[in-house]
């Protein structure tokens, strides 16, 4: 992968290639970085620098077969490690091996891809995955042998903060006593989510989000579109370029979101004194409860970027909303006087904690249920 096919981040490109020219390599490195951010493509190209005995600023000039081998991922001294589950194939104690051919497949289609369309990608978004210690016991065996080539072993640990505590304290072994030439890129979107002990044995670089002239730049050169155009996609973005591609493929939602959120608000606003929106509540929990956990934390977190954008609104920092409602009769502009300084932290403490219950396989319709009746008394509140 070329350092040029990656986005933005010229700041950490030159720090690497710099740090790898000098010879001075962490053995542990740590790329934290919102999604759509480059953190996976970036790691995949500094690894392809390093095996590569590449030089310069670009993946050019080093060894030629080598650098064959990584435009199908499968150079034998570079290994990934990245949450799985159990499938129809793979009914138990699953790891990143059995699925390292649906991975290569997946990551040279989009390196920006989330966890979410990994999942899809697999065809388990109902499902929530994990590195086991299973994977664990691979990075021991993997990194045990001598290289293929001479040079240094890589192991990219992608969404590194899905490692349970037996998988994580298994490598925490390995990152105290670290073979030679092993180099370790734990990719993640949630730093906190990693053990203190891990965190503190690696050299963190943290990605910001792309700036939109470099999404709206992308836009125009890859898919042709307008400078209006691009200018709007890289907008609804957010810095995310994976949401970019969503965007202009016109898949963005594999649930409608959207229709949910307006169903659910609606219900609230009437349940006031209103028997008959209680049981609308209900029965939206219940349909939010059959898409599978996945889906069901995609939607709270979208219900937090929705809650956050009508606040923006309501404090007329138009500049700052992207957001643009299809379903009829729902304007943000309407919405917008609902949420405000009084209820706003209430409402994101009862999503995000909504979100916690969800993940730890909490009831889903008992959770749902108990955020909509809260709902129901802070989005009449009053500022």
């Amino acid at each position: 992968m070329q350092f040029s096919d990656i986005l933005g981040q010229d700041y950490i490109k030159n720090h690497l290639v710099k740090s790898a020219v000098l010879g001075r390599i962490p053995h542990a490195q740590l790329f934290v970085g919102p999604e759509g951010s480059g953190t996976l493509a970036l790691a995949i190209a500094y690894a392809q620098f390093v095996l590569c005995n590449n030089i310069g600023a670009e993946n050019s000039g080093g060894n030629d077969s080598c650098n064959l081998k990584f435009q199908s991922l499968s150079h034998p001294d570079l290994h990934f490690v990245f949450p799985n589950v159990t499938n129809d194939e793979v009914k138990s104690k699953p790891k990143s091996a059995d699925f390292i051919v649906d991975w290569r497949k997946f990551v040279l289609a989009n390196p920006y891809g989330s966890l979410f369309d990994w999942y899809k990608h697999l065809g388990v978004q109902n499902k929530q995955g994990e590195i086991r210690v299973e994977d664990a016991q691979d990075i021991l065996k993997s990194l045990a042998l001598k290289s293929f080539e001479g040079g240094y072993k890589i192991m990219i640990v992608w969404m590194a903060d899905k490692m349970n505590i037996a998988a994580s304290n298994k490598l925490l072994k390995l990152l105290e006593e670290p073979p030679a030439k092993t180099l370790f890129l734990l990719v993640t979107e949630n730093e906190e989510d990693i053990i203190q002990t891990i965190r503190s044995r690696c050299q963190a670089l943290h990605f910001g989000a792309l700036p939109e002239v470099v999404i709206a730049k992308a836009m125009r050169e890859t898919y042709f579109l307008d400078d209006s155009s691009a200018f709007k996609v890289a907008h609804q973005a957010q810095g995310n370029y994976n949401k970019a591609l969503h965007i202009v493929k016109n898949d963005t939602e594999d649930f409608p979101f959207e229709r949910w959120f307006v169903e659910w608000v609606r219900a609230a606003f009437r349940a006031k004194g209103n028997a008959t929106a209680i049981h609308d509540l209900i029965s939206w929990s219940e349909e939010i409860a059959s898409i599978g956990r996945e889906g069901q934390k995609q939607f709270l977190n979208y219900c937090i970027v929705f809650f956050r954008q009508a606040l923006l609104l309501n404090y007329q920092t138009q500049n700052l909303v992207y957001f643009e409602p299809t379903v009829e009769k729902f304007t943000l502009e309407k919405f917008a006087p609902f949420v405000n300084g009084s209820n706003i932290n209430a409402i994101f403490n009862e999503l995000s904690d909504a979100v916690y219950h969800v993940e730890r396989n909490g009831n889903a319709k008992i959770i749902l249920t108990d955020l909509s009746i809260k709902l129901t008394r802070l989005i009449h509140k009053n500022e």
